[in-house]
């Protein structure tokens, strides 16, 4: 695994490191007890005891070496870090995130000692990304939501359009050619996005593209080939 130790990658870096060694603690020591020894790992440049606190995900994506480079490229910063997590203030919230579905995440927190679950349980058809849209997009596809389709439907098209309308031109004679697509889409659902300004574009497969457009607040897909 190679990465260019620019600022970018470095915060992206020690954005994980404080995200992932809260989480390996053992029932003997706290997060806080963690992130105090992880600290003094980095102020004392000793990377291979600091790399030893991440957790396994972590070190599955990163190797000891690429991490200890990283860190010895760039002393100035990972200085700062150390003084900044020695200087660190205030209450600490325990967290933990679960993956499922189509790229969803379930956090839960705890409180009290117990685990609670503290994401949004109603929003089924987050559009507030491009991302978002697609993903719940293909979730009201796989429902067979048509109502719910209409709110990935432009402004400039919606007039046009109804859960009926929706329905036919799912399930209709191109149903197989629409089926074929979706699944296209669920298969490439993680391929970057470029964005700008209220428009985006995912380019997808040999040769398609969806196109997205944010009106009101709310991604929309204005084209899916």
């Amino acid at each position: 695994m190679r990465y260019n130790p620019r600022m970018r990658a470095l915060a992206i870096l020690l954005t994980a490191v404080l995200a992932t060694s809260t989480g390996g603690c053992g029932r003997s020591k706290g997060p806080s007890q963690t992130l105090d020894k992880y600290g003094r790992a980095l102020k004392n440049h000793d990377f291979g005891s600091a790399y030893d606190l991440m957790s396994s995900g972590f070190r599955g994506k990163v190797s000891r070496e690429d991490y200890v480079r990283m860190m010895r490229d760039n002393p100035r910063e990972v200085d700062e870090t150390a003084e900044r997590l020695r200087g660190k203030r205030g209450s600490m919230e325990v967290s933990a995130e679960f993956e499922y579905g189509l790229g969803d995440a379930m956090r839960l927190v705890q409180e009290d000692g117990r685990w609670k679950i503290s994401t949004n349980p109603l929003g089924f058809y987050d559009q507030s990304s491009p991302k978002a849209a697609l993903r719940s997009f293909i979730r009201a596809y796989r429902l067979e939501r048509w109502d719910v389709m209409l709110r990935f439907v432009p402004n400039a098209y919606r007039e046009k359009m109804d859960a009926p309308k929706m329905k036919a031109q799912f399930t209709g004679p191109s149903r197989e050619q629409m089926e074929n697509l979706v699944n296209t889409l669920e298969a490439n659902v993680d391929e970057p996005i470029i964005e700008r300004g209220n428009d985006a574009r995912m380019s997808y497969g040999d040769r398609f593209t969806v196109q997205f457009v944010k009106e009101d607040t709310a991604w929309k897909l204005k084209d899916l080939d």
